[in-house]
């Protein structure tokens, strides 16, 4: 078709290439669960699929620019994908009240302020507070300076509990971090040091709480493997069976999952709690990185517990953001 024949063309002819475009990014938020996990494809679309909803109005203002009648129909897909994924994730869905106020946060090995981040931790009012990746070298910080306001605590490898309220049943939870014939021949007090989960049960007014504390393993961009998540995959596949075998009515589980609850690796735990986040939180609670957040990977989900409220706390010397909810039941 001659070019002049081409800028002629009627509104329904024009950007065809953007209607198309369109046509795709709706299609990829609505069968997503269908991407290739090949080389972490899928988890790694699914990690940051809330930031796909900025391709609209950038192929809106394009449409309008090309008075393109066929493009501008078409983003009706993307807009109505997006709204069905993330919609209910728009507004304050937060109420009054709670029995027992959770806190957990990724403290970071490379903390240089832990002192700091454990005073404004212990401010932070929470009945619970859970800590994900404590060094060996800042465990006593945490421990003399949390104990002001937490009497009762437990350190398994680099994840621990404090809390206001009495613990019992406290041990370590097996993700299967070492695996294979070097993992066979580890020493377990080594194991036990690298220890990233634990299960306790909190003592409350009423009744007893299941408590999991958990830091997932972490996912590595590389040119060879691509977005590599087997170990975050087959920690994440563990802690489902750890879950799946606990027995009590009320469970919660506070960590750092290095991932998002949209994400397919994490179908055997979401099948099982849900996001106090999700359900009562404001916006996309996004806490890592904590200079500019993208995701959120730092999680509190519930069982058999209603959540009240969720939100984030203020940046520590770590590079998460705390996380907190207040439950009740």
């Amino acid at each position: 078709m001659p070019i002049r024949s081409l800028r002629r063309a009627g509104p329904w002819k024009r950007g065809l290439v953007t209607a198309a475009l369109a046509l795709a990014l709706g299609l990829l938020m609505l069968l997503h669960e269908r991407i290739t996990d090949r080389g972490g494809v899928g988890s790694l679309l699914e990690t940051f699929l809330p930031w796909f909803g900025l391709g609209v109005p950038v192929l809106l203002v394009i449409a309008l620019w090309r008075r393109s009648a066929s493009a501008t129909i078409a983003l009706l897909l993307p807009v109505t994908a997006w709204l069905s994924l993330f919609g209910g994730l728009l507004g304050d869905r937060s109420r009054s009240g709670g029995d027992v106020t959770l806190v957990s946060h990724n403290v970071a090995a490379e903390n240089t302020d832990p002192v700091g981040t454990a005073r404004a931790l212990a401010d932070s009012g929470a009945d619970v507070l859970a800590l994900e990746e404590i060094s060996e070298a800042a465990r006593g910080t945490y421990e003399k300076e949390l104990a002001k306001v937490y009497p009762h605590h437990t350190v398994q490898g680099t994840v621990g509990l404090w809390s206001k309220l009495p613990l019992s049943g406290t041990r370590p939870v097996d993700t299967e971090q070492d695996v294979g014939p070097l993992g066979d021949s580890k020493p377990q007090a080594a194991k036990l040091a690298g220890n990233r989960a634990l299960r306790t049960t909190v003592a409350t007014d009423k009744g007893p709480l299941a408590v999991f504390v958990a830091h997932l393993g972490s996912v590595r961009v590389t040119s060879e493997g691509g977005f590599g998540t087997a170990t975050r995959n087959r920690n994440a596949g563990a802690l489902a069976k750890a879950l799946a075998a606990e027995r009590s009515g009320r469970v919660v589980l506070l960590g750092d999952l290095n991932g998002t609850v949209d994400d397919r690796a994490f179908d055997g735990i979401t099948s099982q709690l849900h996001s106090a986040h999700d359900e009562a939180g404001s916006g996309f609670g996004f806490s890592w990185p904590a200079a500019f957040p993208v995701a959120r990977i730092d999680q509190i989900l519930v069982r058999g517990v209603e959540a009240k409220s969720a939100w984030l706390l203020p940046e520590t010397g770590s590079d998460h953001l705390p996380v907190g909810a207040a439950i009740s039941w």
